[in-house]
């Protein structure tokens, strides 16, 4: 009869049924009760009565995604939220993987989202240094301790042995997820010592547990996650702590780092849970009191498929570059795994512009985020990321911008050339060079703010606010003219048209913008047209059509001479 060691193991794929799979005794009351599986920390407050000091520890092997920032800034509102510390800590210890420019994005990316650190890289601190290729000697120290104390031990075996190892535990009914047969373990001490001081190549392994501890996470509750073995040939799950390049894994190097500076909570991925009892096996071994750890659940497509590259997990550059404002983004990511609570949208700032936010406040500051953020609003379930989100964030973001006066110069700064590029034609002649100063450029924006998701839309968007005529052959346009046909309206748009021309042309002085809305409200309430005949008739002229921009604030932004030869334009195709 085969037999498994302590309870029956599983492989991380079933892990993520945890009420369900019998192997795995993650029990909390509320399950015992039967009741909705919610986390410990919808039960009872898990929130941090004390200081907290977090940590983002990143390996610089890649861009900075959607489900980094998001552990980033889980971990910096905790602190902030407990008035704590936040570090950053570069991972580099895998050096095979390591890219040129991944760490200086690292940075960017962070200080582009207001994650700013208390200590870490570029900033100090007492528990330096941050990046753990300099940190070397800390590891080789500590994993010494772990050899004299008999919790490790020096493996020489080659990799051959190693992948024939691997290949027989594969192959056993059922597979062993442990590998090893602890042959190293047995050779003594002076042994082991003489070989390595001999310049033979090893590896430092853990001397795992006969099972691993129970672990505690402040969201899951109690999990006993143990590795499958089978006891008909028995392998051990003892984890490689140095490798033969004398670099640390990321499981020494980890544990050392938190304890060495102090770390109180681990926010990270859920991907990380298999390890964690590893991770309490080396704090078991050392003395140590671990962290409180808390696993938040994976950032998913609509789909339910893990974001990649393929499936919207792009880099924060990206999003940067594409005219992502980055409150908004941070604002996206912190609702992907945590809720406020109600009413939060009354607690932070800017109160008065909480009440066009959604019912559940859902539009929050990075300063609103800091007061309300609290583990108890952590949820389980994977996040599914939705980008019409991020846009209706951005809209708002952006908005808000272009009416603070001194933001919006910035914008306009900043899309100019972008504009100037695109009229090229036109950007340089007399007639025209006034359209493309800031100052013409702020108007546009504050026309065009209630149409914009993005800074970068604006060339597209307010096209016909820097050419001469507008597009009347767009397929809005022509969708116009076709309807005219249909509804028999063009004689009224005609005369319309006609009479607003009067109007403006015979004005003595250039109308404001709020005679302008009144006498558009005139038109379309008092003098006998149907209302869509002035609207629609004014926005061809003006606009071929295009929805976006208010009529009375378009007509006010052009100049009068502009707006008189439109409207004679559009003239001449309605009469056709």
């Amino acid at each position: 009869m085969i037999l498994t060691r302590g309870c029956l193991r599983l492989r991380w794929s079933l892990l993520r049924s945890y009420s369900t799979a019998p192997d795995i005794r993650s029990i909390t009351a509320s399950r015992r009760a039967g009741r909705k599986k919610v986390g410990p920390l919808a039960e009872k407050d898990g929130h941090p009565t004390t200081p907290a000091r977090t940590r983002f520890a990143p390996s610089p092997t890649g861009f900075v995604h959607l489900g980094s920032l998001r552990t980033a800034l889980y971990n910096f509102l905790l602190a902030r939220a407990t008035g704590g510390q936040f570090l950053l800590r570069i991972e580099d210890t895998d050096q095979t993987r390591k890219k040129d420019g991944a760490e200086d994005d690292i940075y960017e990316a962070l200080r582009w989202a207001g994650v700013e650190w208390d200590e870490g890289p570029e900033v100090g601190g007492e528990c330096g240094p941050y990046r753990q290729s300099e940190r070397l000697g800390i590891y080789k120290e500590y994993a010494e301790k772990l050899l004299e104390s008999g919790h490790a031990y020096r493996c020489f075996c080659t990799k051959d042995r190693l992948d024939k190892l691997r290949d027989s535990a594969q192959k056993m009914k059922p597979p062993s997820m442990a590998t090893y047969d602890r042959y190293c373990y047995h050779i003594d001490h002076e042994t082991s010592a003489a070989k390595a001081a001999s310049n033979e190549p090893f590896t430092i392994r853990l001397k795992a547990p006969e099972s691993y501890p129970v672990m505690k996470d402040l969201l899951h509750g109690e999990l006993d996650l143990q590795v499958q073995s089978n006891y008909s040939d028995p392998r051990y799950d003892d984890p490689v702590l140095f490798k033969t390049d004398g670099f640390p894994t990321y499981h020494l190097a980890n544990v050392v780092d938190d304890h060495l500076m102090r770390i109180t909570h681990v926010i990270r991925g859920e991907e990380w849970l298999p390890s964690t009892p590893k991770h309490l096996a080396l704090y078991n071994a050392f003395g140590w009191t671990p962290p409180e750890f808390i696993h938040i659940p994976l950032l998913t497509s609509l789909e339910d498929k893990k974001l990649s590259k393929r499936t919207g997990d792009v880099g924060i550059k990206a999003y940067k570059e594409n005219g992502i404002l980055p409150e908004a983004l941070v604002n996206f990511v912190a609702l992907y795994g945590w809720s406020p609570p109600l009413g939060a949208q009354e607690n932070g700032t800017n109160k008065k512009k909480k009440r066009e936010a959604t019912a559940m406040g859902e539009i929050m500051t990075m300063k609103d985020l800091i007061a309300n953020f609290n583990l108890n609003g952590l949820t389980k379930g994977n996040a599914k990321v939705s980008e019409s989100k991020l846009e209706f964030f951005n809209s708002y973001f952006l908005r808000t911008r272009i009416e603070d006066p001194e933001k919006r110069r910035e914008l306009a700064l900043e899309i100019q050339p972008a504009l100037i590029s695109k009229f090229s034609d036109i950007s340089t002649k007399k007639q025209h060079k006034h359209k493309f100063e800031v100052e013409y450029i702020e108007k546009v924006l504050t026309v065009f703010k209630g149409s914009l998701k993005t800074l970068p839309e604006l060339p597209n968007v307010a096209s016909y606010a820097f050419t001469d005529l507008p597009s009347y052959g767009s397929k809005e346009g022509m969708d116009y003219i076709s309807d005219l046909s249909i509804t028999r309206e063009g004689d009224d748009a005609v005369k319309f048209l006609q009479e607003f021309a009067v109007w403006w042309t015979r004005a003595e002085n250039v109308p404001s913008v709020e005679e302008i809305d009144a006498k558009i409200k005139f038109f379309a309430r008092e003098s006998g047209y149907k209302p869509t005949t002035v609207f629609h008739a004014l926005r061809f002229a003006i606009a071929g059509s295009v929805p976006g921009a208010p009529l009375p604030l378009l007509v006010d932004l052009l100049d009068p001479d502009t707006v008189t030869i439109r409207i004679v334009n559009a003239l001449r195709i309605l009469k056709l």
